[in-house]
């Protein structure tokens, strides 16, 4: 390249530079991620230090500890991984399947369609219950699926952000312990927003992302193991197909291996983890019971004022409706694209439509944490009221 052309690709980037400080002021109400308040935006700031550092480690340990008290659970196997919630996905799948062991995928969403593929990937032989999205799964039929494929491990989904479902807990896990599988769930979409017990509801392994209920930047990846599961992974005959995911590495740099000294083995998100770590700590000191309380609060008002103007809700089981996410039948007549793409213009805000087999079907609200709130919710009801005034809506 020449001198002169160097030059001008310089400029371009140094143009571009400029344009991203002038990242716009959005109303992110989708499902995620999620506006960040100003305290986890100054943690998120503050001076790099090294990721070998004591201090780092000190902030490691409280990130351990607050994700014990986020998912309920004493597992001392219990880290944040470096990535978003896909990368805890894997995680858990790289380490606790191997190649030819059967596992049993409940697919009502993109979610368990994504278990379904990765673990495919892995040379797992993967066996599926499916519903439409917006179905669950009975113990019933849960039970029968483990006695006829007598999977490894069984992975469900507690908040199906495709879908707006929050998916019942209770008792699952005891079957999955009768028929001697592990029993993995997703909480990415749930996590801070529904009630969950990882070591009530016998979990086996739990995992979660930053950028919804959290409302930390998307990057840090919470997961937890317990001791059925930290079997099942550090006796595996093969080792993980991933050398960052591999659990016997990363549990020692998360100080879970009782090693007395912490060994390099990746260059963690320094920045992430500050935020995540001040992420959890506004969790701790709101509660549980109170951050559940709200997001049910909040959702049960933004479902009347919906219906009020016209719309109607996805999920017709009021029980199965996941405060974190809901999600809008489209209204007939309407080219869903159009009513995003409008709210955005004219309001400065994002709500989106379906993900994977939910295209098509639904509008997705989301308000959690930080933006969980009766006015945010006003906000919604406004932008889509004057969205249904000016759309296009075409004869049927």
């Amino acid at each position: 390249m020449s001198l002169m052309k160097t030059r001008s690709v310089l400029r371009r980037c140094a143009f571009l530079a400029h344009r991203q400080h002038l990242a716009p002021l959005r109303y992110m109400f989708g499902p995620g991620p999620s506006n960040v308040p100003p305290r986890i935006l100054a943690a998120g700031g503050r001076p790099i230090i090294g990721h070998m550092h004591e201090e780092m480690f000190e902030i490691m340990d409280d990130i351990k500890q607050g994700i014990q008290y986020a998912f309920q659970t004493q597992n001392n196997m219990t880290i944040a991984a470096s990535g978003s919630g896909h990368t805890a996905m894997e995680c858990a799948l790289f380490n606790c399947v191997e190649p030819g062991e059967p596992v049993l995928v409940a697919i009502n969403g993109i979610w368990g369609e994504r278990v379904a593929e990765i673990a495919r990937r892995i040379g797992a032989d993967v066996k599926t219950l499916v519903k439409t999205p917006g179905g669950y799964f009975t113990n019933e039929e849960i039970e029968q699926a483990l006695a006829k494929h007598k999977p490894v491990l069984f992975f469900l989904t507690h908040g199906e952000s495709s879908a707006g479902l929050v998916h019942p807990m209770d008792g699952i896990g005891d079957l999955c312990r009768k028929h001697n599988c592990l029993f993995l769930v997703d909480s990415v979409a749930s996590l801070g927003g529904a009630s969950l017990f990882m070591d009530k509801q016998n979990i086996d392994i739990l995992y979660t992302g930053s950028q919804k209920a959290l409302n930390g930047p998307p990057g840090t990846a919470p997961v937890s193991f317990n001791d059925r599961a930290c079997k099942k992974m550090f006796s595996r005959k093969t080792k993980p197909v991933s050398y960052l995911l591999d659990m016997t590495h990363l549990s020692n740099y998360w100080g879970c291996d009782g090693k007395p000294e912490r060994i390099y083995h990746h260059t963690g998100p320094v920045s992430g983890f500050f935020a995540l770590r001040e992420s959890l700590a506004i969790l701790a000191e709101m509660g549980l019971e109170n951050s559940w309380k709200l997001h049910k609060e909040v959702a049960e008002y933004l479902h009347e004022g919906l219906e009020g103007l016209g719309l109607k809700l996805f999920v017709q089981d009021k029980n199965l409706r996941l405060p974190c996410v809901t999600t809008i039948a489209i209204p007939v007549g309407y080219n869903w694209r159009e009513i995003t793409q409008y709210v955005m213009k004219h309001h400065r805000m994002e709500i989106t439509g379906g993900l994977g087999p939910s295209v098509g079907m639904v509008l997705r609200v989301g308000l959690m944490g930080y933006n969980c709130s009766k006015t945010n919710a006003d906000k919604v009801l406004v932008a889509l009221g004057d969205a249904l005034k000016h759309c296009h809506k075409s004869k049927v």
